[in-house]
């Protein structure tokens, strides 16, 4: 990111290399605006040759048709037609450059040289690493929330869990459920989906892993898993997938087994709230957590703002010997050489560019091409083409080494910054992500959204309309950064992550019940 005076003026540049520039507020034809000198780059005065609304790109030279658009360093697309200075850069003159076939190649010695830079910018970190007060489960994970989760098992008994999970919130949680400083139960929720039957293959392996997956979680205290009994995710499949277990932890509902199913999950849901009930918060280092990174509803000032907000902590938390996740693979398409160039080894590399050569044989699989985005939110905000969205999509990495790369259905296994094989769909991918683990997720947006994954979601507002306009979907202003000292804005958003993981603050999605589940589906549905 630029110095803080940068922020303090209309316009920035991002990388020294950009031949475009963009609007931090609206700009007006026929006003004058000074780029500031980045690097090698000079400054540039320029008068605007038409309106430019925030977060719009404008033309800082001339750009000649067919060459490329420069934005964050890289390519964002080539003019489709000369662009002079100070016009507006967007679709009705820019074009993408993504294709379906691409090739890569491991940089060791640039790797190596990403990682030393990185070690050394974040040695403070290293230090003084903050405490949590979280709940040690006993196969060493932490959870952030002490719940009882409900997990269907097949979308028939969806009604039936959350009638279960409505009954126990009245009776044991006063009917608001909440997270508590000390300890104890805080709340019980169902996790619905339509899957676990009439699927094949691949899909019905998927629905198995993820449920399983949540089953695990370490911020439920307790789960009761409830099925009908005759649908395709048989219970012998379910239990093989899940493995180990605490009988005092996980219960089973087999609806069709009895006379009054109602009545055995109530009596189910009271054994488990007596055990979850007795467990309370300890203390722990901030690095035992485990954070999701996502964006959704993304606008131009995404990639300046909250993404790259978030890549900060990304890269204070690794450097604790923290973990983060980062995926939406489609919208790495045009940014994924940036990852690339930061993996520890040639092994993960060759796992990312399988990473990304699966996602995009997925789409063409399907008859999609693979720059089928941004969407008509994100083009009115501003952004212009996938390697647009793509390279502000992955700023929530930071500069942190890549050290894990996950199929979707799997957990976390390495500390550091993974990489989440997932769409870029909101429910799909946040869910993805508590499944493999994470306790806690920073969800950038500059058009805002209110959804919320099953763990506490906190809503990172790319700009200050969307922030006081919708302050009861939005947690954090990342807007902030244009005004103030960056690293003062970070340790702010890194004190509500401690406040929240503690127990001492819940998210708006919290507040507002706002906590879905989606699976990821590729097959037929018989």
């Amino acid at each position: 990111m630029a110095d803080k005076d940068v922020f303090e003026k209309k316009v920035i540049r991002i990388h020294p290399e950009d031949s475009v520039a963009v609007a931090l507020a609206p700009l007006s034809k026929g006003e004058s605006v000074t780029v500031e000198a980045s690097g090698k780059a000079a400054s540039v005065t320029l008068t605007l040759c038409e309106d430019i609304p925030a977060g719009h790109k404008f033309a800082i030279k001339n750009i000649a048709s067919g060459e490329p658009v420069i934005k964050y360093g890289y390519p964002i697309g080539a003019a489709t037609c000369d662009i002079q200075q100070g016009h507006h850069v967007h679709v009705q003159n820019t074009k993408t450059l993504l294709s379906e076939n691409a090739s890569y190649t491991y940089d060791e010695a640039g790797a190596k040289a990403a990682f030393e830079a990185w070690k050394a910018d974040t040695e403070q970190f290293r230090k003084n690493i903050p405490e949590i007060n979280v709940y040690k489960r006993a196969n060493g994970k932490i959870g952030i929330r002490n719940e009882i989760w409900i997990v269907p098992t097949v979308g028939c008994v969806n009604k039936i869990s959350e009638n279960l999970a409505s009954w126990a919130n009245g009776k044991f949680c006063g009917g608001e459920p909440a997270p508590d400083e000390k300890g104890g139960l805080e709340g019980v929720f169902a996790w619905t989906h339509p899957y676990g039957c009439s699927q094949m293959s691949e899909d019905h392996a998927t629905t198995r892993k993820i449920l399983a997956d949540l089953v695990h979680h370490p911020n439920a205290g307790g789960v009761l898993v409830v099925s009908l009994g005759c649908e395709n995710l048989t219970s012998e499949q379910f239990l093989e997938e899940l493995g180990e277990f605490d009988p005092n932890r996980v219960k089973f509902l087999k609806t069709q087994d009895w006379p009054d199913e109602v009545a055995q999950g109530k009596k189910l849901l009271t054994e488990l709230v007596e055990y979850v009930s007795k467990s309370r918060r300890e203390s722990v280092p901030l690095s035992e957590l485990v954070l999701g990174m996502k964006c959704g509803g993304s606008d131009g000032l995404s990639g300046i703002t909250a993404n790259a907000l978030v890549g900060r902590v990304c890269d204070a938390l690794t450097a604790m010997g923290g973990t983060a996740m980062l995926t939406e693979v489609p919208e790495m398409f045009g940014a994924e050489q940036m990852l690339m160039n930061r993996c520890i080894d040639e092994s993960k590399f060759n796992q990312t560019v399988k990473l990304i050569n699966g996602f995009k044989e997925y789409f063409s699989k399907h008859g999609q091409v693979v720059y089928e985005n941004p969407s008509p939110g994100n083009k009115a905000g501003g952004i212009t083409t996938l390697e647009d969205k793509s390279l502000g999509c992955v700023q929530k990495g930071g500069k942190a080494p890549v050290c894990g790369v996950l199929h979707y259905g799997e957990r976390i296994k390495e500390k550091g910054l993974n990489l989440l094989e997932g769409p870029g769909n909101d429910i799909v991918s946040t869910t993805a992500m508590t499944s493999a683990g994470a306790n806690l997720i920073l969800f950038t947006t500059g058009r805002g959204t209110p959804l919320g994954a099953p763990v506490p979601t906190i809503k990172i507002a790319t700009n200050h309309p969307l922030a006081q306009r919708k302050s009861g979907w939005i947690d954090f202003d990342a807007a902030q950064m244009l005004e103030n000292p960056v690293d003062t804005v970070r340790d702010d958003l890194l004190k509500l992550i401690c406040d929240v993981a503690s127990g001492k603050k819940t998210t708006a999605n919290e507040r507002n019940g706002y906590r879905e589940i989606a699976i990821f589906k590729n097959g037929v549905t018989l």
